[in-house]
């Protein structure tokens, strides 16, 4: 029963939540606050029925959660108390010393800083209130919505690209012009240096 998807009917305090990373796009929370204050009583409901967020039980029973993270902090920002969940992994058999380093192996935790250091795993915010901005995250996204990479099953693939483009570009210059940071970054995207990075789809040739 290790890696089943198993639903849980029985909501779940977003604030009990643990987060798997350190930080998130604003801008894209944002954005998914816009869209849930446009949702009627009704709406709001069946989507919170539709978008269960995966999460793993730790050994201490905690839940840890492994995606959705701008989705958790957007309905804590809203003042949306309680989720449904759906648990991908049962690691309560897991020691509590080694439990971070097998989310670490499995690819279920980044603990990189909104400049793309690496943390300890005691740094990882104990809850999605916690969350940290980072700008480059938030255009990571958007650069995928524009066209500039595809969707990727890649684990924290936007985190990826936010890292080449935060090497790139500079935060200023991001917060201060979002479109024109865009314009750069679908450039970016197109050129061979992004090769390595999941979904890239720049030019195939260079004619």
């Amino acid at each position: 029963m290790a890696n089943t998807r198993e639903p849980l009917l029985q909501p779940i305090p977003i604030l009990s939540l643990r987060p798997t990373q350190m930080t998130v796009g604003m801008r894209e929370v944002k954005e998914k606050r816009k869209r849930w204050r446009e949702r009627d009583k009704k709406k709001q409901a069946k989507a919170l029925g539709k978008h269960m967020i995966p999460v793993v039980l730790g050994p201490d029973k905690c839940y840890y959660v492994v995606d959705h993270h701008h989705l958790a902090r957007a309905l804590h920002d809203e003042g949306v108390e309680d989720i449904l969940v759906t648990v991908i992994a049962d690691l309560t058999m897991v020691d509590r010393d080694a439990f971070w380093g097998v989310l670490d192996n499995k690819r279920w935790v980044y603990p990189y800083d909104a400049k793309g250091d690496r943390h300890h795993f005691k740094d990882v915010p104990k809850t999605v209130a916690d969350l940290k901005d980072d700008p480059f995250r938030s255009l990571a996204g958007e650069l995928r919505r524009a066209g500039g990479y595809a969707k990727d099953t890649t684990p924290f693939s936007e985190f990826l690209w936010a890292d080449f483009l935060r090497r790139r570009l500079s935060r200023k210059g991001v917060e201060a012009d979002f479109e024109k940071a865009i314009e750069k970054a679908l450039a970016l995207a197109k050129s061979k240096d992004a090769i390595y990075l999941p979904g890239w789809c720049g030019p195939a040739t260079d004619d």
